[in-house]
C-alpha cells in the first residue's frame, strides 16, 4: 500500500479499520474535496444511498453528519452519493462503479480479496471507478431543532413531532409500536 495521506489515516481511525467500503467513501470524499471545502455547518449536504462503511469516510472527511443535519440517508442500497452545495445551489451525483471489484470478488471475499479490492480502489483513476454528473435537486431542508417531551408510558424524552397517541397517552415511537 502506498504512503497514506493524513485524511485517509483519520478516516481509518474514525471507522476503526481499513476495508473496501471505507476506501470507496475515501475516494468519493477526495473527489468532492477537489470541488468544495469541508462543511463546518450545513454548507455541503450529502445524500447517501447506503449505510455502509463508505459513509464513515464521508462524515469524517467532509463534515457531513446526522447531528448537523447535512447527512441524509436514503436506503436504496447503492454506492451512490449526491452532494448539494448551498453556496451555489449546484449538486453532483457520484456513483461508484464496481467493475474492478466484480473481478476481484469473483472467487470469494476472503482477506486477500479484500486487500486487493482496497488497493484497487485506492489506486484506480477517478474516471475508472467514479461516474460523476451534475444533477438538479431541490435544496435539502436545513436542520431543525424540535422541543422534547416525555413519553407518558416509558418516561423517556423524545422529539415532540415524533409523538403518537395511544390509549389517550402521548407516547414515543417505541412505546407506540409495543402498545398499538
Amino acid at each position: 500500500m502506498p504512503i497514506m495521506e493524513d485524511d485517509l489515516k483519520r478516516a481509518i481511525e474514525f471507522h476503526g479499520h481499513m476495508c473496501p467500503g471505507l476506501a470507496i467513501g475515501y475516494r468519493v470524499a477526495k473527489y468532492v474535496m477537489n470541488h468544495y471545502r469541508r462543511s463546518e455547518d450545513e454548507e455541503l449536504v450529502a445524500v447517501v444511498e447506503n449505510n455502509s462503511c463508505s459513509v464513515d469516510a464521508i462524515q469524517e472527511m467532509l463534515g457531513c453528519t446526522f447531528g448537523k443535519g447535512n447527512l441524509i440517508f436514503v436506503d436504496n442500497g447503492k454506492q451512490v452519493f449526491t452532494f448539494y452545495h448551498r453556496g451555489d445551489g449546484n449538486a453532483i451525483r457520484i456513483y461508484f462503479r464496481d467493475d474492478i471489484l466484480q473481478e476481484i470478488f469473483r472467487d470469494g471475499r476472503g482477506e486477500e480479496a479484500r486487500s486487493k479490492a482496497t488497493e484497487a480502489i485506492l489506486s484506480a483513476p477517478d474516471e475508472v471507478i467514479l461516474s460523476v454528473r451534475n444533477v438538479n435537486i431541490p435544496e435539502p431542508p436545513r436542520a431543525r431543532i424540535y422541543p422534547s417531551i416525555k413519553c407518558q408510558e416509558c418516561g423517556e424524552s423524545f422529539m415532540e413531532i415524533r409523538g403518537k397517541v395511544v390509549n389517550g397517552k402521548i407516547v414515543c415511537e417505541e412505546c407506540f409500536s409495543r402498545l398499538a
